[in-house]
């Protein structure tokens, strides 16, 4: 984290100076706002904090609840949402108050027992992330976005006790299309009402959004037509892997789930309950906490269960379930109108929590939204960028309701033993996936926002598409031993990492000091095309360096002078452009196949997605790259 830029700044550097604060949430309502963000949850959050640190943009957050949640709900953390919260730095906070996942065990019928230990396999493969597989309660994962909103330059919280009754879309209109009409929820103000205009409105409200139902939008797909618990509880237990991640199959009872829970003591099971029928709703049969737990007692015997304390329950069934599109752009009109009214999280796609990835998604939903949103509402980017979202989030989701529905049979399954390998079926299912369990499969398509394959060559552990898989590095400037994509800070800017080939030292003349000479002083360069004047030249584009030698051999005041700017008010020299190999740890071109002979550019978007890999020549490539995206200033 950098601070003291703008001069000295005393206290938490977290609480930013407090500029453009346009209300102060206690004041009336306001008749016009640049995004509307309807429900608090993971996915509402997660936008609302990006868009919280631009103080140009008024955003206003409403859900229907009368304060921040504070139990229940889901509770698994993937890697690939743990590289995200290092992007908004509370990743270590995470780590330090969640259980880490490092093993899951698998327990099964045996002969001549009722229960036994079939299998133990590493919850998250070696190499894959710097990030553990982590859980926690959700409704601190919300803290922790809301602290970022109240630390913002705007100061944004959510107004509760407001929900999204009714929207409408003029296409005509220039500014603040969406008409809205909000409800109050709260008791003695229910049924008031009160109307709006936004620019553009996020669905985050859940399964039953008012939001999609005002653009026409439904829920596609299908029930297991299976009712299922879950309870966090307190519990008194003789079952060897309660602080484990563990998968029971009964003989005769069903199946459970156990997740441990932060604090040493609490523990989430998922309990599998009643077949439902075709029209059944899990509601009707009237079960509650204690047949959830009357249920987890017979099929974990002959181990004892003892509940002391009930902390949330809830039962609910199975759907795996799908929108048309994520946003309000009726098919065929892309081409004459851009999105105004856009959804994510359950709004847009449902599944089981057994994956454990529907509040993973949902955040991985409005980090790809966010930081368009910011590049339209800035004016650094024309309003079309937001048809990539639908594009690119709809994709990733449908992957993942697919993936949902396969793994929900094979979780329910009967059958136990492989074929071959001996593993119960759910654990070699359970070793197979674990990538996407962790998050690390979705892959954007080529598109103006990911490029071609040409040159992946350069880089072939970076993928076109996939997050930028981070690797240890040495900081030149103070030798610090970090990691390269914790630098990709979520504040809607572009990373461009040039690493440089055997031999070139920084020196001028060099193939990095030829791109950074390109880069400041080219017409064509997207940093002159694409930063206005005044500002700073990372302002859009963070341009960074890797050498291959180690840093006693480098010299900071020789690197090009774009690698060592001049920043804020004072002029101050930035001295965090400049990595080089960690020869202690892991060699960042060995581990990402980086190609020594002639290094390459790596483009990293906002999201931590890579966009490009290009020679270090490339320059007219880059170029294009870029304005396919941006307006030229």
């Amino acid at each position: 984290m950098q601070y003291h830029q703008n001069g000295f700044h005393p206290g938490d550097p977290d609480v930013k100076p407090a500029s453009a604060i346009w209300r102060d949430g206690a004041g009336a309502l306001p008749d016009t706002v640049d995004v509307l963000i309807a429900g608090s949850g993971p996915a509402g959050l997660c936008l609302g904090a990006q868009l919280a640190s631009v103080p140009g943009i008024r955003t206003m957050l409403v859900e229907p609840k009368l304060g921040p949640m504070e139990k229940g709900q889901a509770d698994g953390i993937s890697v690939r949402s743990m590289e995200m919260f290092q992007a908004f730095g509370f990743a270590e906070k995470v780590q330090r108050e969640a259980v880490w996942i490092n093993e899951t065990t698998f327990w099964t019928p045996g002969e001549g027992v009722a229960l036994h230990r079939a299998a133990r396999v590493q919850d998250v493969p070696e190499g894959i992330s710097e990030q553990p597989h982590v859980l926690i309660n959700q409704a601190r994962v919300h803290d922790m976005f809301l602290d970022i909103m109240r630390n913002a330059p705007t100061r944004t919280l959510p107004d509760y006790g407001l929900r999204v009754a009714d929207l409408t879309v003029d296409p005509a209109a220039a500014d603040y299309p969406v008409q809205v009409t909000l409800e109050h929820t709260a008791p003695g103000r229910e049924g008031q009402t009160h109307a709006l205009r936004a620019r553009y409105v996020v669905g985050c409200d859940g399964a039953r959004s008012a939001v999609r139902k005002a653009i026409g939008g439904a829920l596609h797909g299908d029930a297991a037509h299976q009712a299922w618990g879950v309870i966090d509880l307190l519990a008194v237990t003789d079952f060897p892997d309660w602080r484990m991640k563990s998968f029971v199959r009964s003989a005769d009872e069903g199946i459970l789930m156990v997740l441990p829970r932060e604090g040493g003591h609490l523990v989430r099971l998922y309990v599998e309950l009643d077949a439902l029928g075709e029209d059944e709703r899990a509601a009707d049969r009237g079960m509650g906490a204690e047949d959830i737990i009357a249920k987890a007692q017979r099929i974990f015997a002959p181990f004892t269960l003892e509940a002391r304390e009930v902390v949330w329950w809830s039962i609910y069934e199975i759907g795996h379930r799908l929108t048309d599109t994520f946003d309000d752009v009726p098919a065929g009109q892309a081409a004459s109108r851009t999105p105004r009214v856009m959804l994510a999280g359950d709004a847009c796609h449902t599944h089981s929590p057994k994956a454990g990835q529907g509040m993973n998604v949902s955040m991985g939903d409005t980090f790809n939204l966010g930081w368009k949103l910011i590049s339209v509402l800035t004016g650094r980017a024309a309003p079309s960028l937001l048809h990539s979202y639908t594009a690119e989030r709809r994709a990733a989701a449908k992957g993942l309701v697919d993936f949902d529905h396969k793994w929900a049979r094979v979780v329910g399954a009967r059958a136990d033993q492989g074929p071959s390998d001996g593993l119960p079926r759910v654990a070699r299912e359970f070793v197979n996936n674990l990538p996407f369990t962790c998050g690390l499969t979705i892959q954007y398509e080529p598109s103006a926002l990911t490029g071609p394959a040409t040159h992946q060559h350069l880089a072939t552990g970076f993928d076109l598409g996939k997050r930028f898989h981070s690797a240890p590095v040495i900081r030149l400037a103070d030798a610090k031993p970090m990691h390269l994509g914790h630098v990709v800070d979520a504040d809607a800017r572009f990373r461009l990492f040039a690493f440089a080939p055997e031999g070139d030292h920084g020196q001028p003349g060099g193939a990095v000091a030829r791109l950074c000479d390109w880069l400041s002083g080219d017409a064509a360069s997207p940093i002159r095309r694409h930063t206005r004047p005044g500002e700073d030249v990372d302002a859009l584009i963070d341009v960074r360096a890797v050498f291959q030698p180690g840093f006693r051999e480098l010299d900071y005041a020789g690197m090009p002078a774009l690698l060592r700017p001049a920043t804020g008010r004072y002029g101050l020299t930035d001295y965090e452009k400049v990595f080089c190999t960690d020869h202690r740890r892991e060699d960042i071109f060995a581990a990402r196949g980086i190609d020594r002979t002639r290094g390459c550019m790596v483009v990293v978007r906002p999201d931590q997605y890579v966009g490009h890999v290009l020679p270090l020549e490339a320059t007219s490539e880059l170029s294009a790259y870029f304005a396919g995206i941006f307006l030229p200033v």
